[in-house]
């Protein structure tokens, strides 16, 4: 399949990339802004300890079940009614998360803020393949930079905004970023032929022909050794360190943030890499390089450079924007793209929300963190296996021709 020729970013698309960069703004702050406050929360809101874990749970687990049901719904409404309708649930939960006066109320506004975020997630990239088919590399690029650049705005100004004017407004400010987001999607449904991406024969698409497809695994593989590590660290990342590095909590603190900051780089170049000159097996190597090396570092010598083993394992999850722009380059069709990202996103996130789990148990029955880091260490090999597959010049289209 010819790739279309380029032409300017913004000429007759204006609307859309706006479009899709606030949505992906939006797919972090429901989840970076709570944990900051929970502490002032529960001073009103009482929060027992298996609420916060189901707090912590939610988000992937409400990923995994609405990527699943994604496709169906863009395939009914189209894919900008169906971005619309999940950023006005979103705006809601948001809201209502602000309001939420019990411990029912705060999880059932989360749960449908992360629902709204599940549809999201997928619809993201084949809204770039509509749009941007012509920019894929570069559109990719700017929506996981706003993605990266969400996850850590939250947490600096939760405190001093909860501070200021109250856990209420903290949480529920989110709901104006994502009304604001409706705006260039309501303008394009509106005015449809103002910025209307050229139309193409579309192939019917699903999850069940997704399962029969050896590509999709294979992306759904290197996607799940991302977000498995990946959430694994935001949850216990800081104990760990103080357990075997004997950082302090603001030494910890800082290294998570050094962990989350490797993503920033990598969202940047790493769609554009794998666009422009198609280096999928060197960008998987050096994502599972990183994760060992990182690994083996705390296993065997956690107080020396821990920084340095720290930022390693941060640099692993490249293959999350890596994923992303797959998603489109391995695909011929807006139906496939979405398909496609349904299954990848809707598994991988199921995967990744036991991570958390698995390796909190293991750390309480084996009484150290030994046998969990080796687990660590283990679940990036997949990836290695699966970015064979991912690299070949193929199309998810073309595995169901062969069925």
């Amino acid at each position: 399949m010819t790739r279309p020729p380029p032409r300017p970013l913004w000429k007759g698309r204006t609307l859309a990339l706006v479009g899709i960069v606030l949505v992906a703004f939006n797919l972090r702050t429901a989840v970076a802004s709570l944990s900051p406050i929970l502490v002032l929360l529960q001073e009103e809101v009482v929060l027992g300890p298996v609420v916060v874990g189901l707090l912590g749970m939610l988000p992937l687990l409400c990923y995994a079940v609405f990527g699943i049901a994604t496709p169906r719904l863009a395939k009914r409404l189209g894919l900008e009614r169906a971005l619309v309708g999940s950023l006005a649930v979103l705006a809601v939960g948001l809201a209502a998360r602000g309001l939420a006066g019990s411990a029912l109320g705060l999880v059932a506004a989360s749960a449908l803020a992360f629902a709204a975020i599940g549809v999201g997630n997928v619809l993201l990239p084949p809204l770039v393949k509509r749009y941007f088919p012509d920019r894929i590399g570069l559109v990719t690029t700017v929506y996981v930079s706003a993605m990266s650049v969400s996850t850590f705005i939250p947490p600096l100004i939760a405190v001093p905004v909860a501070d200021a004017a109250g856990w209420r407004v903290s949480l529920g400010e989110w709901a104006v970023v994502a009304a604001l987001s409706l705006v260039p999607w309501i303008a394009l449904l509106v005015h449809p032929k103002r910025e209307a991406p050229e139309t193409v024969p579309e192939e019917p698409g699903g999850f069940a022909q997704m399962v029969r497809s050896p590509l999709a695994w294979a992306l759904t593989a290197v996607f799940a050794a991302s977000s498995f590590n990946a959430y694994v660290a935001f949850a216990w990342l800081p104990q760990l360190l103080h357990d075997i590095a004997g950082a302090t909590p603001a030494e910890a603190g800082a290294l998570l943030s050094l962990y989350a900051a490797m993503g920033l780089p990598a969202a940047l170049a790493v769609p554009i890499i794998a666009a422009r000159h198609g280096r999928i097996r060197l960008l998987v190597g050096v994502s599972v390089a990183s994760f060992i090396v990182g690994y083996l570092g705390l296993l065997f010598a956690p107080q020396s450079a821990t920084w340095l083993w720290v930022a390693l394992i941060g640099t692993g999850p490249l293959v999350f924007p890596l994923t992303l722009v797959l998603i489109n380059l391995r695909s011929r069709t807006h139906a496939g793209a979405v398909a496609l990202s349904g299954f990848v996103q809707s598994v991988g996130y199921l995967v990744a929300a036991t991570g958390p789990l698995v390796v909190g148990l293991l750390h309480q029955v084996s009484g150290g963190w030994t046998a969990p880091l080796v687990l660590l260490l283990v679940s990036a090999l997949p990836a290695a296996v699966a970015g064979v597959v991912v690299a070949r010049p193929r199309f998810v289209e073309d595995d169901r021709l062969r069925g």
